[in-house]
């Protein structure tokens, strides 16, 4: 066993390479070490796969096709979406508080019975 160059303490066992003898940078020392990958074949392989389709998710012909509005276009947007979540909150604060939107509807004979109640005192 050899002697770690941050302490004095001796370093485990040593690891016989991998077949792919990839070398692995220390994130301790600058110097590179070689060890067997974490990874077997099979996970590289779902590795592959999953790159594989990332790159068709990023596909040019449909980057090229995506809506990218212009600046008036992103402001009126942006007003019209303050003005739906205003809205939404109005709604919920209303809700909560079991408010009536009715419109009142007041007579004039009730008005002209106040008034008549008034003048005679």
């Amino acid at each position: 066993m050899g002697v770690s160059q941050d302490s004095s303490r001796p370093i485990m066992a040593s690891i016989p390479p991998s077949r792919s003898n990839s070398t692995r940078s220390s994130t301790f020392s600058a110097k590179s070490s070689v060890h067997s990958s974490i990874y077997s074949s099979s996970t590289q392989d779902e590795f592959s796969e999953i790159e594989a389709v990332m790159a068709k998710l990023g596909n040019k012909q449909l980057a090229t096709q995506r809506f990218v509005p212009s600046e008036e276009k992103l402001e009126y947007l942006s007003k019209l979406a303050l003005g739906a979540k205003l809205q939404r909150a109005l709604r919920w604060r209303m809700i909560g508080q079991d408010a009536e939107m009715r419109v009142r509807v007041r007579s004039q004979p009730v008005q002209s019975e106040k008034l008549d109640k008034l003048s005679l005192m």
